[in-house]
């Protein structure tokens, strides 16, 4: 028998002799499983593991022992020092007892096993040697499992925070703070969810929350953006094929469904699904299993469905593009995230962590807001929502000189400056001598504002790709490439 790390053993028993039949039984693997203390009373007990975390691994204690805190009792209150201790209890209680509901109690308060003092007159050894010393090892090999599993535990809820701090919901607007009650209440919940709100609100942001906030945080959550989806692929995606299923199907694969099982599936933009997907995503919902092409048994999936969508629904189902009865089987909880315009309070907190956050990453200072510059970041109407406010902070900083004043905001917002709530005129476009740029950081910039105007004039993304001429995937490319997605 090999034990590669020592059993540091505390022992609770308050007969020598006892003590001593005990310490006999360990002693042939001493190298190995030592006794480092005595003690004889539970408080001694547990002031000894207080004062020692973590250097004990099997706690052996009697059962009935001096003092007040005995038994059950002093288990329990062992475990909550140190859930990982691995608790062998030996008691006299056993002899010509076959009690289950005795057993049973000790091994709900937190006994790992038990065993009997008798027969009394075996002095050298407790009886059933063998089963002893096995137990013992078993305790250690638990308890170094536990000890694992609560770091992997402790890791991955180091992840979920970090992820969750990472992208946090900001904004303390009445409007918002709404919102994040919402998440709260829904994320306790499994049923599906239905995100509204414009373009560039942070409808994916507010998925993020509901799923890591959620008994489903450690599984996956798969983002499926519905538009960029060719429809002659959306079964494939989402529900996967067999190997030689089709033409070129050369190897399995797996649709989104199963990659999403036991997680959450986000459907982002939603409403742009074709009817024959909607079909087939209500089939789903309905019967929790899918239909893999080449496979002629279903398959059952367990995925959450967040969707989100900045299209009126409603008026799609009126309008037949929609179906009604899978409209019902989303919209079982509605969040609404407000546009930006509707809470202009939560623009002042939006600038300052997205300028200190591009401020990081670029290695500069942290330059001053002029009050003027402020106010027309809070007045202006913001089409683009929060997604716009970053790119115009980001390009913000690429033509200041030390802090950021009224001018350079307006040089910022460009030709977008029409839009103001509270200005009808256009301004000119002004080009200043100090500020130029490359001509490819320049086209980038004109690109991803031109791209941006006509997302904020259409209904819906594959409004604006087929306003720009282009198929539905080369756009979200492009918007990727740009920033805006």
């Amino acid at each position: 028998m090999i034990i590669k790390n020592t059993i540091n053993i505390l022992l609770i028993e308050d007969e020598e002799y006892d003590v001593r039949r005990v310490k006999n039984t360990i002693a042939p693997f001493e190298e190995k499983i030592k006794i480092r203390n005595v003690v004889a009373d539970g408080e001694a007990a547990l002031n000894c593991l207080r004062n020692n975390s973590g250097f004990y691994d099997v706690v052996i204690m009697d059962f009935q022992i001096v003092g007040g805190i005995t038994g059950e009792t002093l288990i329990r209150r062992i475990k909550k020092i140190d859930s990982t201790l691995q608790i062998i209890v030996v008691t006299k209680m056993t002899i010509n007892v076959s009690d289950f509901d005795f057993a049973n109690a000790l091994l709900e308060a937190g006994a790992m096993w038990y065993c009997t003092k008798y027969p009394g007159d075996i002095e050298d050894y407790i009886y059933q040697p063998t089963d002893f010393i096995l137990s013992i090892i078993n305790a250690f090999q638990t308890r170094k499992l536990e000890i694992k599993q609560r770091h992997s535990d402790g890791k991955l809820k180091q992840s979920v925070d970090e992820i969750l701090s990472a992208n946090r919901i900001l904004g303390q607007s009445e409007a918002m703070q709404r919102v994040c009650e919402q998440i709260e209440r829904v994320a306790a919940q499994e049923a599906n969810v239905l995100i509204y709100g414009p373009s560039g609100t942070g409808k994916e942001l507010v998925a993020r929350h509901i799923h890591y906030k959620s008994k489903r945080k450690y599984e996956k959550l798969v983002t499926v953006n519905s538009g960029s989806l060719p429809q002659e692929l959306i079964e494939s995606e989402l529900f996967g094929f067999e190997r030689g299923s089709f033409t070129g199907a050369f190897q399995e694969k797996k649709g989104l469904f199963e990659v999403a099982n036991n997680g959450s599936l986000f459907l982002d933009e939603v409403g742009e699904l074709p009817l024959s997907a909607q079909v087939k995503l209500l089939r789903v919902l309905q019967e929790g299993e899918i239909d893999k092409i080449g496979r002629t048994e279903k398959i059952k999936v367990n995925a959450r469905i967040i969707a989100a969508t900045n299209v009126n629904l409603e008026q799609a189902v009126a309008e037949k593009t929609f179906r009604e009865d899978l409209f019902y089987r989303l919209n079982v909880v509605t969040i609404y995230i407000p546009a930006l315009k509707e809470r202009p309070e939560d623009i002042p907190e939006l600038v300052g962590f997205f300028i200190q956050k591009y401020v990081d990453e670029l290695s500069m200072e942290m330059p001053e807001i002029e009050r003027e510059a402020m106010e027309l970041l809070k007045i202006y109407d913001w089409p683009g929502n929060v997604r716009q406010l970053q790119n115009v902070l980001q390009r913000l900083l690429f033509l200041i000189k030390g802090k950021i004043t009224r001018s350079d905001v307006e040089n910022a917002l460009g030709a977008k400056r029409e839009y103001s709530r509270f200005n009808d005129e256009k301004p000119n476009i002004k080009w200043e001598q100090g500020n130029i740029l490359p001509w490819r950081e320049m086209e980038k910039l004109l690109k991803r504002d031109y791209f941006q105007f006509v997302r904020s004039h259409r209904a819906s993304d594959t409004e604006a790709a087929q306003e720009l001429g282009l198929a539905p995937p080369n756009y979200y490319r492009m918007c990727k490439e740009l920033g805006l997605k």
